[in-house]
Order: C-alpha cells, then sequence, then structure tokens
C-alpha cells in the first residue's frame, strides 16, 4: 500500500496554509465538521432511545451497538485501504451514500419495531462515517509536508471531534425539544441529522479540487488484493506500527465507553436532567476542539511521542478519573455540582487532545509504506467504538460503571508502557520536523 505520489510543483503558501490547513483541502475541512455533526446528533441519547424502542428486547441495545463498533473497525481500515486504490474523494462519496442509505432502513426499522432490520441497518450505517472521514485523512497525509503533519492532524480533529460529538450534541440539543419531545422528537432530529450529513458531503465533494485525491494512491503495479492487504502485513512486518496501533485503539475508547454509561448516570441517576447531560458533552467536547490543534502544534516542537505520553496518556487518565467521581462526590442535582462536574469534564476533553500527534507518529514510523500506515490509523481510530462498548459490555455486568472506568484507566496504563516504542527520528524534544 505504498504511496510513491509527488507534489505538484510548489506555489506560494496562503495563510491557512501557515496554520496547518492545506488550502486546496479548506473546504474538505469543513465538510468534515458539517458531516460528523450528522453523524454525532445521536450519540449521547441512542443507547437510551434504542433500548426504549426495542422494548422486551432492550437487552438487545448494547450488543448492537457494539455491533456498530465491528463495522466502523472493518470500515475503518477499509478508508484507507480503498484509498489506495480508487482514491480519497470517491472514498469519501461511498461513505455517504452508505450513511444516508442505511440512516434511512435504521429509522423506517424502528418505526415498524422491526428488530432485525434495527439490528442490520444499524450495524452497516456504520460503514459509513469512517469511509468518508477517514478517506480524507489520508488524503491531508498524503498533501501536507512532514513539518506540519502533527498540526494538519490536529485541525482534522478539530472539525470531526468540532462534530462528533460537540455540535451534534448541541443540535440535538435545540432540536430534540422544538420537534416534541420524547422519543418522536429523538426519531425526528435523528431524521433530520441525514441533511446535515448530505450537505457535508456536498462541500467537500464540490469544493475541493485537489488532484491527487481523485486518483489511485498505490503504485500502478501493486494488485487489489496486496494493496488491500498491506495494512494487516505491516503489523507482522513493523512491530513499532503494532504498538502504534494499539495506543490509538486505546486513545478514544474512553470516550465512546462514557457515551454507553453516562448519559443514565448524570441525566437521571444523579439529580441532572437530559438537557444537562447534553450540554455537558457539548461543553467537554468543545474544549476538546479547542486543543486539537493546540497539541498538534506542540507535537510538532515538543515532540509527538513525548505528547502523546504525558498528555494523552497520563492526562486522559486523571481527566477521566476527575470526570466520574467529581459528579458523584457534589449534592446531587445541584447547580454548583453540575458545573464543578462540567469542569472535571473539561479536564479530561482538553488532556484527550494530547493524542493528535499519534496521526504524524504512524505513518513516520514506516515512511515507505505510509499507505499501509496510514490504514492502520484509521482502523484503530474506528476501532476505538468497538472497544469501548466492548468493555462496557465485558465488565459491567459484574464490575459496574465504575469497575468500567477503572477498567479503562488500566489501557491508559497499557498505553504509557507502548509509547516507549513510538520513537520517530527527528522527533527529539525540540526538534523541527521537515
Amino acid at each position: 500500500m505504498t504511496t510513491l505520489l509527488t507534489r505538484p510543483a510548489t506555489v506560494a503558501e496562503t495563510r491557512l496554509d501557515r496554520i496547518g490547513i492545506p488550502h486546496s483541502l479548506r473546504w474538505g475541512f469543513l465538510g468534515v465538521l458539517i458531516f460528523m455533526t450528522g453523524n454525532g446528533v445521536e450519540s449521547n441519547f441512542i443507547a437510551p432511545h434504542m433500548a426504549h424502542a426495542l422494548g422486551g428486547a432492550a437487552a438487545l441495545a448494547p450488543t448492537i451497538i457494539t455491533m456498530y463498533g465491528v463495522a466502523v473497525l472493518v470500515a475503518s481500515y477499509l478508508s484507507g485501504a480503498l484509498s489506495d486504490l480508487f482514491g480519497p474523494r470517491r472514498v469519501m462519496a461511498l461513505g455517504c451514500a452508505v450513511w444516508i442509505g442505511f440512516e434511512a432502513l435504521f429509522l423506517l426499522s424502528m418505526n415498524a419495531d422491526f428488530t432485525p432490520g434495527i439490528v442490520a441497518a444499524y450495524f452497516f450505517r456504520g460503514f459509513g462515517y469512517p469511509l468518508f472521514a477517514f478517506a480524507f485523512l489520508v488524503w491531508i497525509n498524503t498533501v501536507v509536508p512532514r513539518k506540519r503533519n502533527g498540526t494538519a492532524v490536529g485541525w482534522f480533529y478539530v472539525m470531526f471531534t468540532g462534530g462528533l460529538p460537540t455540535l451534534g450534541s448541541l443540535f440535538a440539543l435545540i432540536f430534540i425539544p422544538l420537534f416534541g419531545g420524547g422519543d418522536a422528537g429523538e426519531a425526528t432530529t435523528m431524521a433530520a441529522s441525514a441533511v446535515l450529513v448530505a450537505t457535508g458531503f456536498l462541500v467537500a465533494w464540490f469544493g475541493v479540487r485537489e488532484p491527487l485525491g481523485r486518483r489511485r494512491l498505490a503504485p500502478a503495479g501493486e494488485s487489489a488484493a496486496h494493496v488491500l492487504t498491506g495494512g494487516v502485513r505491516l503489523l507482522g512486518r513493523e512491530p513499532r506500527v503494532l504498538m502504534g496501533f494499539l495506543v490509538r485503539l486505546i486513545n478514544t475508547a474512553p470516550q465512546y465507553g462514557m457515551f454507553v454509561i453516562l448519559p443514565a448516570v448524570i441525566g437521571g441517576e444523579l439529580g441532572w436532567t437530559q438537557t444537562q447531560w447534553l450540554m455537558m458533552t457539548v461543553i467537554v467536547y468543545a474544549s476538546n476542539v479547542l486543543f486539537n490543534a493546540f497539541f498538534g502544534a506542540i507535537g510538532d516542537r515538543w515532540g509527538w511521542q513525548r505528547t502523546v505520553r504525558w498528555f494523552g496518556v497520563v492526562g486522559s487518565a486523571i481527566g477521566l478519573l476527575a470526570w466520574w467521581y467529581v459528579p458523584h462526590l457534589v449534592a446531587p442535582g445541584s447547580t454548583w455540582g453540575y458545573w464543578l462536574s462540567v469542569l472535571a469534564g473539561v479536564v479530561f476533553g482538553i488532556m484527550l487532545a494530547g493524542f493528535v500527534p499519534m496521526g504524524a507518529i504512524i505513518p513516520a514510523l514506516t515512511p515507505a509504506h505510509k499507505g499501509a500506515a496510514m490504514a492502520m490509523y484509521t482502523t484503530a481510530a474506528g476501532g476505538a467504538a468497538f472497544l469501548g462498548a466492548a468493555v462496557v459490555a465485558v465488565v459491567l455486568p459484574w464490575g459496574g460503571n465504575t469497575g468500567v472506568v477503572w477498567a479503562f484507566v488500566l489501557l491508559y496504563g497499557v498505553a504509557f508502557a507502548l509509547t516507549s516504542f513510538l520513537k520517530v527520528p527527528g522527533d527529539a524534544p525540540g526538534a523541527r520536523h521537515h
């Protein structure tokens, strides 16, 4: 899956180029923000909504969400492999078509109380957003110069997290009451999210004219089978890529796990409402958005590995514990306790941005096989949704919610050890990346 294309002749840099956003891809960044806003609308109410819709089969909801994570995992790998075969632009179009088509089937199945349709449609919809968003991340890594790689990846995650869950939750917060509230308001809000997804795709499709993303990235002589299996073969040849894969997999797993357990805890058990939970999510992940580009730039200057280890791993573990324990220590339902809990969540949101340089580290570990390396990076990024849901499904029955939180902290401990293997030439603290 080796990418051997060269960039077009050098052109004058714009202000966007200088802050880390390739000018030629600027509309793609906006498209990702809008698309992921649509994708993130349901993120903080889908678990209880689905459980209520399934009625007597409510226990299936965590399993369905876990299977959705499996689809995201597979699609995240395919986003890199298919981008090498057909170009990122076409893969983004496929992702949009999959998302909208299966979202329609999912909502129809929910309305008809057709459980097999709910299970199948939600699973296949999971292929949609990774194909769109992570194909664009491959496009970024194809175009951006190395010295700004970490910063560009940071801006990608500004848009990605800005949509999922930040603006998506804000959209839900506003429109669920406007559409009547309750199950009906949530269902109509999910239907409206498809408009955002389609808009994001159209902005990227018509706005980005950069030529490299419109064609095959892999060498002409490589077979489709060779390209499609390149990422998996790379894991066997390059142990450091495997270590990076595992660190990225652990990175946002707690985020997705918290989406499963916190809605009922914050928005019910501890005396606050669904509206307050959605507002908390907006604020927590808005803080993450604000710091994604910051930590990308810090990584480019202070060292990618160092930034990931101390801000990403250690900082996120501390922040996660604060977000769980502070709401339980304050007065239930109190206003001051709510805002203190929000502040604890913000710590987690900010520190989570410390993982941003992973998007620069993994392809830099094997410069001759960047396409295959990006396939594994996007697989890990998507697989975090599966890991987060899986940890909840496995630990919750015997360890409860607190056990789930500590399981994620333990995973961060594993990530801390693995970062020792992620040293990249030229990544010494203070070095510039060229």
